[in-house]
């Protein structure tokens, strides 16, 4: 799935997406391990899915914090005289 699809989707379901990648990237480490992997490429392609989605989710999340974030007023401090 390209970043642009994965920018489309919603919170719940890059979150559902990301569990599935990493549960296939055990799934294709455990091949590995047991020398049954027949293209070595899934796995830097698994990898690489993983941190595209909690790329997207971070930028989404820092999005949100910053929104929440009143703006602040700076004011000189108060002389006295």
């Amino acid at each position: 799935m390209k970043t642009a699809e994965m920018r489309q989707l919603t919170d719940e379901q890059l979150d559902l997406q990301l569990k599935e990648t990493i549960k296939n990237l055990f799934h294709l480490r455990f091949q590995s391990a047991t020398e049954r992997l027949e293209t070595p490429s899934e796995m830097l392609k698994a990898r690489k899915e993983v941190a595209r989605i909690k790329t997207i989710l971070r930028e989404r999340q820092l999005e949100a914090a910053r929104k929440a974030q009143p703006t602040a007023v700076t004011t000189a401090p108060a002389t006295g005289g």
